[in-house]
């Protein structure tokens, strides 16, 4: 836990500092930032490995702070917000946040939540060099790089979008409920129902649409979906 870099974002100066007080208790090394603006500005000074991100801030709300530390890095990102909505969370979600706190939130509760994402990040960085990239017809995805090439061309792509992409393709032709997809690649125990996963399904499949006719991103009814290769 020490030397782990703890970024915390913000407005409320009462909230940032009680985070700050009980992630400083657990070993972190904590920064606070009060708006999205300096939330950016720090990010780059002080590269965290984790930020906590408040949606609700002034000169640049979280989802624009999300976006922008999605064009610069993978360092995971759990959003807090007062509101509760399905669609905050599947927005943020979308948008690359690894996690969805919804406060008022219980201290222990975050923490394990800090914990349980920073182990997956570790994970997945530690597996990186060995998983290296998996090539399909016209299509190469790589989970090391986060790069999804189409036709040899870099397409943009959120980073769950391709972890989605890559834990599919990687399971080819196994078939995947919704809450197996949330935790497999999302890591934590979802709080809403799983559109999100649809949502993802849907975005990708704009993406791949007539890329090949060698393989498929497949719904199976009741069940859930899959990469399927075509004889």
């Amino acid at each position: 836990m020490m030397d782990t870099k703890l970024l915390v974002v913000d407005d409320d100066p009462n909230i940032s500092e009680l985070l700050k007080i009980y992630f400083e208790k657990e070993g972190y090394d904590v920064r606070t930032a009060g708006d999205g603006a300096e939330a950016i500005s720090m990010f780059k000074m002080y590269d965290p490995d984790m930020v906590l991100l408040d949606i609700m801030l002034p000169k640049k709300d979280g989802w624009q702070v999300c976006r922008e530390i999605r064009e610069m890095s993978t360092k995971p990102v759990i959003m807090i917000t007062a509101k509760g909505e399905i669609f905050d969370k599947v927005l943020g979600l979308e948008l690359g946040a690894d996690d969805f706190v919804v406060k008022p939130f219980d201290m222990k509760e975050l923490s394990a939540r800090v914990k349980a994402v920073l182990r997956r990040y570790q994970s997945n960085a530690a597996q990186g060099g060995e998983e290296g990239t998996i090539k399909f017809d016209s299509i190469e995805i790589s989970k090391q790089k986060y790069e999804l090439k189409i036709k040899g061309k870099l397409v943009d792509i959120p980073p769950k979008e391709l972890e989605l992409l890559y834990f599919l393709a990687t399971n080819c032709n196994r078939v995947f409920s919704r809450d197996q997809l949330l935790d497999k690649v999302w890591g934590f125990d979802y709080l809403g129902d799983s559109r999100t996963v649809d949502v993802h399904v849907k975005r990708l499949r704009e993406k791949l649409e007539g890329v090949s006719d060698k393989w498929a991103l497949k719904t199976v009814w009741g069940v859930g979906y899959k990469f399927e290769m075509n004889n």
